[in-house]
């Protein structure tokens, strides 16, 4: 294995939307695609059904990320999308830890779903955690 040889157990991921960079978080889930399948059983032929391919559903990708300042980054996103909602395209990239990419994917008809910010509890010592989930209509890896 050599140094080029890293998996992608990266803890960073950057985010970009219609051209607005929202910075990087800490995780990314959801990265996933699912291809309805419908049996058919063929009349006569009691050993085998058919399996046929359907409708491709992507799944919604969540990012979280302890607030930072780069939490102004998705406010004015959403400022800017709140006026007129339109699908945009964008990238995710998984990132090394000295944040060089591994690898990429271009995510087409982006369109956000949800933005959860931090909760404040002073009894609680853990980060306070942004979330952002979004939902598309496809990803190509690049």
């Amino acid at each position: 294995m050599t140094t080029d040889d890293i998996f992608a157990t990266t803890p960073f991921f950057r985010l970009a939307i219609g051209g607005n960079d929202l910075g990087t978080f800490q995780t990314c889930s959801g990265l996933g695609a699912q291809v309805e399948v419908e049996t058919y059983a063929e009349g006569g032929n009691n050993s085998f059904d058919w399996q046929l391919p359907g409708r491709l559903t992507w799944s919604n990708i969540t990012f979280t990320r302890p607030v930072t300042k780069e939490t102004i980054k998705i406010a004015r996103w959403f400022e800017q999308i709140v006026k007129q909602v339109q699908p945009k395209d964008g990238e995710i990239v998984a990132l090394k830890p000295d944040r060089t990419p591994i690898i990429s994917w271009q995510v087409l008809g982006i369109v956000p779903v949800r933005w959860q910010g931090p909760s404040f509890d002073p009894a609680d010592s853990q980060a306070a955690v942004e979330t952002l989930e979004i939902a598309h209509e496809g990803l190509k890896v690049s």
